[in-house]
């Protein structure tokens, strides 16, 4: 199991690749060979790795530091097929998988300060 906030973003971001891909597979079962069994399940699973993606993009990035847009960018690679791997593979070359240490809070951190000094 992986161990970094990285490690995890890169097995979710595999992971919803493949289930894009079987989902595709199983939508040519489907309206090429009347089978459209494939397609609830794929269907299923893709939906339950989508969320999970959509989640771990959330929680991961603020503690690797990443900017908004590149938030934005991560969220939308879940959209068209296979583009969450490009991503990973994208932010891996730019080290943007590798926490990055720091003295200015994290995203999180200044949400927390603003709701704080709010209040």
């Amino acid at each position: 199991m992986p161990s970094s906030h990285g490690g995890w973003f890169r097995l979710v971001a595999v992971a919803e690749a493949v289930s894009w891909a079987a989902l595709l597979l199983a939508m040519a079962a489907k309206y090429g060979l009347g089978q459209p069994l494939g397609v609830t399940v794929a269907g299923w699973v893709h939906g339950v790795v989508f969320t999970a993606y959509v989640v771990t993009c959330l929680v991961v990035f603020s503690p690797l530091r990443w900017r908004f847009r590149v938030l934005v960018l991560a969220l939308v690679a879940s959209v068209p097929p296979l583009a969450s791997v490009w991503f990973e593979r994208w932010a891996r070359r730019r080290g943007l998988l590798e926490r990055r240490e720091s003295q200015e809070p994290t995203f999180w951190g200044r949400v927390g300060y603003a709701l704080r000094t709010l209040n």
